[in-house]
């Protein structure tokens, strides 16, 4: 194998773990780097090979999160749905985080198999990521100037109540539809205008990834029905494991930046990206 081709899978995998839990579009970036630097393989392998690389970034949040997530064990059970019995390994509230998340993704679940091939022949393109870069990095800075010195009405992942999920789920959506918005970018942006803490929005946000982005990536799998080669998947295992070195770092950063920072910069990054995106692909003759 060209030795090449495997850096070249490492440098996706780094821009992945970094993109997909920045509220920066991951597609943005995908694009730009595939015109740049593009792995020497099918369109149909490169679209397995985006999506493989996702599972490795949703491993991290597993491994990170997973004593916030698992819902099964004795260990600092808390909130046992029984005294006795085998419903006294059940962590209700762990339960209840994840009928809270099923119902944030039930939107966003239903349009994506339903019509993710649509989406993709309609809206997978320079101009809608460009554009969705620019609008949804200009709301970033509009809600945070707007909330300035506003408080927040929920603060704790718990106090976050069924009908708040709900209304997050079709931010979601807006990101399920048109490449570039960002998952985390509009469930973020959603979770600010519903009055919900940036700590508790982006956690919240992590968590909503692990069915999304892991039913999208087996819906494209299952519908590849190609062979794959030795060298081929040397690829997918270098990317994914970069992606989920890099994404571990990533995660843990912006927990730690958003204690004291706003997502104004992430927005103004986002409008550069966007115009960049346009005027690389104007200067090229693709658009």
């Amino acid at each position: 194998m060209n030795f090449i081709e495997i850096l070249k899978a490492m440098l996706f995998g780094v821009v992945e773990g970094i993109t997909e839990w920045l509220p920066v579009s991951s597609t943005g970036h995908m694009i730009l780097l595939n015109e740049l630097m593009p792995l020497q393989v099918s369109e149909e392998f490169y679209g397995l090979f985006e999506v493989v690389i996702q599972l490795g970034a949703i491993m991290a949040v597993l491994m990170i999160y997973w004593n916030n997530i698992w819902p099964f064990g004795k260990k600092n059970n808390k909130h046992p749905m029984a005294e006795e019995g085998i419903l006294s390994w059940v962590k209700w509230d762990k339960i209840e985080l994840w009928l809270k998340i099923l119902v944030a993704c039930v939107p966003a679940a239903i349009v994506g198999i339903l019509f993710d091939d649509i989406l993709d022949e309609l809206f997978y393109g320079p101009v809608c990521v460009a554009v969705m870069l620019i609008l949804v990095g200009a709301a970033f800075i509009v809600i945070e100037t707007l909330n300035a010195g506003k408080k927040p009405t929920i603060k704790k992942l718990s106090k976050l109540d069924y009908k708040t999920a709900a209304f997050i789920g079709l931010f979601q959506l807006i990101a399920a539809i048109f490449p570039g918005t960002s998952r985390s970018g509009a469930t973020i942006v959603g979770a600010l205008l519903l009055g919900v803490s940036r700590k508790v929005g982006t956690e919240f946000t992590f968590y909503l990834a692990i069915p999304v982005m892991a039913g999208a990536s087996l819906l494209k799998i299952i519908k590849y029905d190609m062979p794959i080669s030795g060298d081929e998947f040397v690829l997918l295992v270098v990317g994914m494991l970069v992606a989920y070195a890099v994404s571990m770092l990533v995660i843990r950063r912006l927990v730690d930046y958003i204690k004291t920072h706003d997502f104004k910069l992430f927005g103004w990054y986002r409008i550069a990206l966007g115009i960049v995106v346009l005027a690389y692909f104007m200067l090229a003759g693709k658009l």
